[in-house]
């Protein structure tokens, strides 16, 4: 776009929804672009365009049409009540994760009012934080620990930024770098009151994973073994060692994997074994308590 053209934010919005297919994308694109957010956009259409916004949304725009996921375009996403960073090097946050943290909170507070210590949490395998900083965000300050990790340095990254961005870096949050419970130091175990992952829980040969999350979501994000097992193996036969007594376990799992995690949790000891339903009533969540 060159400095001289004067087109309108709505002419513009109208361009990009026909070249988008997309009224709403085309939206959510030229606030991102314009700096402004819903009800100021709708004030400001009659405004003209200046060459940088022109520009950046035309690059957005480019990417879109390639197929590049919307939220990699915007470079963030919502969560819950979160806006967050998001890229390439993390998971998109999907609405069936925000039910898990739901589910987490719901049950976490039934009990929290009989512990007389800081709550302590850890989001295994973290990616963007989205999990856990919701946690943070929504479980009362000052009475809760929160641990982040990841085995990726690229996605802890992610999930600083985040806790920047949230204006959460003085609270109880802590990151750390490793695989599964190799992250955490050793003499907090058997301390933990909520144990909460979102796994990878696809098989590698899994032929129905849509082209969009395939070629543009982090593989190891995505995939545990020719089972899409893997992760639950490690975490489950490894969280009773972690879990202070009666501690929660939430696991977010795949819609065909109710019955093998219910297995593996029952051979680890777990009691109060629970598998929830997502929005569309598919098996996704999975909760247990320690013996």
């Amino acid at each position: 776009m060159n400095s001289d053209e004067t087109i309108t934010w709505g002419e513009l919005f109208q361009k990009t929804s026909v070249d988008l297919g997309s009224e709403q994308e085309a939206r959510w694109l030229c606030e991102h672009a314009s700096g402004l957010d819903t009800s100021e956009f709708s004030s400001g259409l009659s405004e003209i365009v200046s060459e940088r916004c022109g520009v950046a949304l035309r690059e957005m725009v480019r990417r879109r049409i390639l197929g590049e996921p919307l939220q990699y375009v915007m470079q963030r996403w919502s969560f819950r009540h979160l806006d967050v960073f998001v890229d390439p090097r993390v998971l998109i946050p999907r609405p069936e994760t925000e039910l898990v943290v739901q589910v987490a909170l719901d049950t976490l507070r039934n009990t929290a009012q009989e512990i007389d210590r800081k709550i302590r949490v850890v989001d295994l395998g973290t990616g963007s934080g989205v999990i856990g900083l919701a946690l943070a965000s929504e479980l009362p300050l000052g009475k809760t620990e929160v641990w982040l990790t990841d085995i990726s340095a690229d996605a802890l990254d992610v999930a600083r930024a985040n806790l920047a961005g949230l204006g959460l870096v003085d609270g109880d949050v802590r990151l750390a770098q490793g695989d599964w419970f190799s992250a955490l130091p050793h003499q907090h175990k058997n301390s933990f009151d909520l144990i909460i992952s979102n796994p990878p829980y696809i098989a590698i040969y899994d032929s129905s994973v849509e082209p969009v999350v395939r070629d543009y979501e982090p593989h190891l994000a995505l995939y545990a073994g020719t089972d899409g097992l893997d992760a639950y193996r490690q975490i489950i036969s490894q969280a009773g060692e972690w879990l202070a007594t009666d501690g929660l376990l939430v696991l977010e799992i795949g819609n065909d994997q109710a019955l093998l995690i219910r297995s593996l949790l029952d051979e680890n000891g777990f009691k109060d074994i629970e598998i929830r339903q997502d929005y569309s009533q598919r098996d996704r969540i999975a909760l247990a308590r320690k013996h």
